[in-house]
C-alpha cells in the first residue's frame, strides 16, 4: 500500500536524525534536520502539490518519495515522542513490532500500538498524518507583576491546501522555558497546579495546545521573563512571536536550550533583512543596526560556547528561505539586502573576524585531520569567518581564501575556500575550480559537489556560466546526478540567476524539463519544484513562468510524471 510510505520512511528519517544526534554535536544536528525541513517541506506544504505525510491520491507515485512523506513524516514521529515521554515511545515500539512484525501494516495500526501500549487516546493526534499543510502559531504574553502571574496564550490556524479547505487543529507540542532576568531558566508551575504537584518546579514543560486558541498562565513570575518557546523545534509549525529585538539580541546570548539561541539568532537576522527589504524598494540608504551587529560580536567572540553552535546561528537564513518568509517574494530586494549584511559584518567586524579565524587556524596547523566534534566546529566556524571576510565586495578574506584552498588537507576547508573564491570574478575563482577538478575528477561524488558550487554562485553571469559547464566532459544528461548538481542547484538554490527578470533561467528550466522528460520523467517532473511558487512573484515574472509551464504542458507525448506536477502547479 503505497499510501502508507511515511510509515517506514518516516520512521526511517527518524532513526537516524537520532542516531547521529547521539553521536555528534545533538543542537547542531537538529539544526540541520531544521534547515532542511523548512528550505524542501515547507515550501511543499505551501504550494499547488501539498499533500498530506499519508497521500490521499495520486497520478504517479515517483512524484511522491516527498519531502513531507520523509522529512515531515519524521517530525511527527518526533513529536509523539516528545507527547507521550521516551519511555511511553519504546513501549510502544515493542507493542508494534509484536503485533505486527512480518505484517503489511498502516499508519493507524503504528499509532494505534502507541496507544494501547499506553493507554492514551491518540486520535486527535492522527490529524498529522491526513492534513496538509504547516500549522502557523502566533502567541501573545502578558504579565501581571501584582499577581505575580505570567500568560502565554497561543493561537493556531491551518491554511487551506488543494482538496482540503477546511481543517481542524492539531495536536501542538510546545516545549516551554521562561528565561529570567539573570539568564537562568525560571522554575515553572502553572496557576491550577499545587506547589508540590509532581510537575511544578521543573525548568522546562511541554505545552500541549488542542484547540484553536489555547491560554496558559504560570504562578510565582515575579519579574517580566523572556520565554523560550518551541525549544528543539518541537513541532513543524511557524511560530510568530511579538519578541522584540532585544529579546532575542538576549536569548542568543542566554538561552539554555541550543537550538532556541540559533532560531533568536535566525529570526533576528530575517527580521533585520526584511526591514532592509523594505528599504531597497523604497530608494533609503541601507545600515546595519548596531545592536545585531554587537549581538554578533558577542556570539561569534565567546569562547565558552561549541564553535559548531557559533557557526550555525550565526550564518545567515538563505534566500530561498527568506523567500519562504515574504507573501510577494522581491527577488532583488532579497538579494541586495542579504549580500549588503553579509558585506557589513565582513567589513564592520574584520578585525575579530581576523582574530577568530586566525585563531582556529592556528589552533589545528600541524595536526592530522580528524572527524570529532571539537575539530568539526572549528573548522565550521572558521570558514563562516572566512566566508564574511570574503563577502561580495569585500576583500580581506580573499587572500585567506586562496591560501586555505590550496594548503588544505581535508575537503572541508578546500571548500571553505573554494565557495568564497565561487562569488568571485573568473580571474580569481575559474584557477581553483580547474585545479580542484585536476585533483579529484577520478571521484564522482565531489565533481558533483563541483558542479553545485558553480551553480549556485552568486554571480551575474551565473545562467551563462551553467550552459558552459554543460559542455563540460564531465557532465551528462543520462547521470541524473550531475542534472541534480548542476541544473537543479541552479533552478533550487541560485535565485538571483534562475529569477533573471528577462526569463531567460524559466525558458532554460522547460528546455531542460522536456529534454529529459523521455528519457528520464522521474528527474523530469523533480525539475518542475521550483516553477511550483510562481504565482508568489511580481506579475512579470508570474506570467514567464506560467508560460513555461504552459509550453511544458503543451508538449506531445508527455510522461505522467511530469504532467501531474505541471497540471497541479498550473491549477
Amino acid at each position: 500500500d503505497w499510501f502508507q510510505l511515511s510509515l517506514k520512511e518516516g520512521l526511517t528519517v527518524f532513526r537516524e536524525q537520532q542516531f547521529v544526534a547521539d553521536h555528534q554535536s545533538a543542537a547542531v544536528s537538529r539544526i540541520h534536520d531544521v534547515r532542511v525541513l523548512r528550505a524542501a517541506q515547507f515550501p511543499e506544504d505551501a504550494g499547488p502539490t501539498a499533500h498530506p505525510v499519508r497521500p490521499d491520491s495520486y497520478i504517479e507515485i515517483s512524484n511522491f518519495y516527498t519531502s513531507t512523506v520523509y522529512n515531515k513524516g519524521a517530525e511527527v514521529i518526533r513529536m509523539l515522542h516528545t507527547l507521550i515521554g521516551p519511555e511511553a515511545f519504546a513501549r510502544g515500539m515493542d507493542l508494534y513490532f509484536e503485533r505486527h512484525d512480518g505484517q503489511a501494516v498502516t499508519c493507524e495500526d503504528f499509532v494505534r500500538a502507541h496507544a494501547d501500549a499506553n493507554e492514551l487516546d491518540l486520535g486527535d493526534f492522527f490529524r498529522w498524518y491526513v492534513q496538509a499543510g504547516t500549522p502557523e502559531v502566533s502567541v501573545e504574553t502578558r504579565h501581571d507583576p501584582e499577581s505575580r502571574s505570567f500568560e502565554l496564550t497561543f493561537t493556531q490556524t491551518l491554511k487551506p491546501t488543494p482538496g482540503q479547505p477546511v481543517k481542524k487543529p492539531m495536536v501542538i507540542p510546545v516545549r516551554t522555558a521562561l528565561i529570567g532576568a539573570d539568564g537562568a531558566p525560571l522554575a515553572l508551575r502553572l496557576a491550577n497546579e499545587a506547589a508540590d504537584a509532581p510537575e511544578a518546579g521543573a525548568t522546562e514543560r511541554v505545552l500541549v495546545l488542542e484547540d484553536r486558541v489555547t491560554r496558559f498562565t504560570f504562578a510565582d513570575v515575579a519579574e517580566r521573563p523572556v520565554p523560550s518557546l518551541l525549544r528543539g523545534f518541537s513541532a513543524p509549525v511557524k511560530l510568530e512571536t511579538r519578541a522584540e529585538d532585544a529579546d532575542l539580541a538576549f536569548l542568543m546570548g542566554h538561552d539554555d536550550d541550543a537550538f532556541n539561541r540559533w532560531e533568536a539568532a535566525q529570526t533576528y537576522a530575517i527580521r533585520v533583512i526584511h526591514r532592509l527589504i523594505a528599504d531597497v524598494a523604497a530608494g533609503r540608504p541601507l545600515v546595519l543596526p548596531a545592536d545585531f551587529r554587537d549581538a554578533f560580536a558577542r556570539t561569534i567572540g565567546d569562547e565558552s560556547l561549541d564553535p559548531a553552535l557559533i557557526a550555525e546561528a550565526l550564518t545567515l537564513p538563505g534566500e530561498s528561505y527568506l523567500a519562504e518568509t515574504m507573501t510577494r517574494i522581491d527577488v532583488e530586494g532579497i538579494t541586495a539586502a542579504r549580500q549588503f549584511v553579509r558585506r557589513e559584518i565582513g567589513r564592520s567586524l574584520e578585525g575579530l573576524l581576523l582574530e577568530v579565524f586566525d585563531r582556529l587556524a592556528a589552533e589545528d596547523a600541524g595536526k592530522p585531520y580528524s572527524f570529532d566534534p571539537a575539530s568539526v566546529g572549528r573548522r565550521s566556524l572558521a570558514n563562516l569567518c572566512l566566508a564574511y571576510l570574503g563577502a561580495p565586495g569585500g576583500t580581506a578574506g580573499l587572500e585567506r581564501a586562496r591560501r586555505r584552498f590550496e594548503t588544505a588537507d581535508n575537503m572541508t576547508d578546500a571548500l571553505g575556500g573554494l565557495l568564497v573564491l565561487a562569488d568571485q570574478e573568473d580571474a580569481l575563482s575559474q584557477p581553483a575550480f580547474d585545479a580542484f577538478y585536476a585533483r579529484w575528477k577520478d571521484e564522482p561524488l565531489v565533481v558533483d559537489k563541483w558542479f553545485m558550487v558553480q551553480a549556485t554562485a552568486s554571480r551575474a553571469d551565473a545562467l551563462d556560466h551553467v550552459l558552459k559547464l554543460m559542455e563540460h566532459p564531465a557532465f551528462s544528461m543520462r547521470n541524473p546526478n550531475r542534472v541534480r548538481s548542476l541544473i537543479g542547484a541552479f533552478a533550487a538554490s541560485n535565485p538571483r540567476g534562475f529569477h533573471e527578470a528577462s526569463g531567460r533561467g524559466y525558458d532554460f528550466l522547460a528546455d531542460q524539463i522536456i529534454t529529459l522528460d523521455a528519457s528520464n520523467p522521474q528527474i523530469a517532473a523533480r525539475l518542475v519544484g521550483p516553477f511550483k511558487r510562481w504565482r508568489r512573484y511580481d506579475d512579470q515574472r508570474q506570467a514567464l513562468m506560467r508560460q513555461a509551464l504552459e509550453r511544458i504542458a503543451a508538449r506531445q507525448g508527455l510522461s505522467r510524471d511530469v504532467y501531474e506536477m505541471v497540471s497541479k502547479s498550473l491549477a
